[in-house]
């Protein structure tokens, strides 16, 4: 009961999240000293800086919103399923009908350090190409919809476990709605965190990219990030072409009809997938 009430508390303030924050915009990093545009420890900072806004947007929304709304959903779902399903094992090896505090902790961090950062990382990537304010971050959370939810987590509709707990209907409407808040906390956590974050000048800055640790678990995330950064500093100079083309109105008009024609796409999927799932009847 206590873990569930925790839960609920990290889901209520991902929505009090996305209702004091969800109508922001992402502030670049400010460059107080012009001359350093072209240096490698500008190109270094500003790289830095925007990974520090990916990892606190996806794994506070992962956190807040994945994890802690994902478990309570699941919760839901065992109390909703008949009597045969309770005590039996899932595709996660869990068995229905037992709250667990490790089961429970290492779901949220699951779905915090690998699904809430992977969409952290995408937000970032894409954000130019989404509309402004609320809207960005619901269509960033329909997109996570349509696009993943029903082929990798949480609505698949090969999943063995909405065949043991159910009704389907619910599993479908709570798993799209949680998949919907999370792309609007990720849109809303990004901009707030934007505004607060200074680009690193002195060891007092440092303080701010402390989310960075959360990683620590995560070593192969490092590496990529790392591999990444080495080949954006080294590049720095080319790149510079590469930054103004995607700033540029022929960019965002090319990304959003990119954008639209890959949900297009994966839309009958998802259709499908969540009227499967909606139909389910353990």
């Amino acid at each position: 009961m206590v873990l569930m009430v925790v839960c609920g508390l990290l889901l209520l303030c991902g929505v009090a999240g996305v209702v004091l924050w969800g109508g922001g915009k992402l502030r670049p990093p400010a460059v107080e000293d012009v001359e350093d545009r072209g240096s490698v420890a500008f190109a270094a900072r500003r790289y830095v800086w925007y990974v520090t806004v990916a990892v606190v947007a996806g794994v506070g929304s992962g956190l807040l919103v994945a994890g802690a709304g994902g478990r309570l959903v699941m919760r839901l779902l065992a109390v909703t399923a008949d009597n045969a399903a309770q005590g039996r094992e899932t595709e996660a090896e869990e068995i229905v009908g037992r709250i667990s505090t490790g089961g429970t902790v290492d779901f949220i961090i699951f779905a915090a350090l690998f699904f809430g950062l992977a969409s952290g990382v995408l937000y970032m990537l894409i954000r130019r190409w989404l509309p402004d304010g609320r809207l960005g971050g619901l269509t960033y959370g329909m997109l996570l919809l349509v696009i993943a939810a029903t082929r990798i987590e949480p609505l698949r509709a090969d999943n063995p476990d909405f065949d043991i707990v159910g009704p389907g209907w619910v599993a479908a409407s709570t798993f799209g709605a949680l998949v919907l808040m999370h792309g609007m906390l990720v849109a809303g956590l990004a901009a707030r965190y934007s505004r607060a974050l200074p680009v690193v000048s002195d060891r007092r800055s440092l303080l701010a990219y402390t989310p960075l640790l959360v990683l620590l678990p995560a070593f192969p995330v490092y590496g990529v990030f790392a591999i990444v950064g080495g080949l954006v500093v080294a590049l720095r100079r080319r790149l510079t072409s590469v930054a103004e083309f995607v700033r540029s109105r022929k960019a965002r008009v090319g990304g959003r009809v990119i954008l639209a024609g890959v949900s297009l796409a994966a839309l009958p999927g998802c259709i499908l997938a969540m009227a499967d799932v909606a139909a389910r009847q353990p």
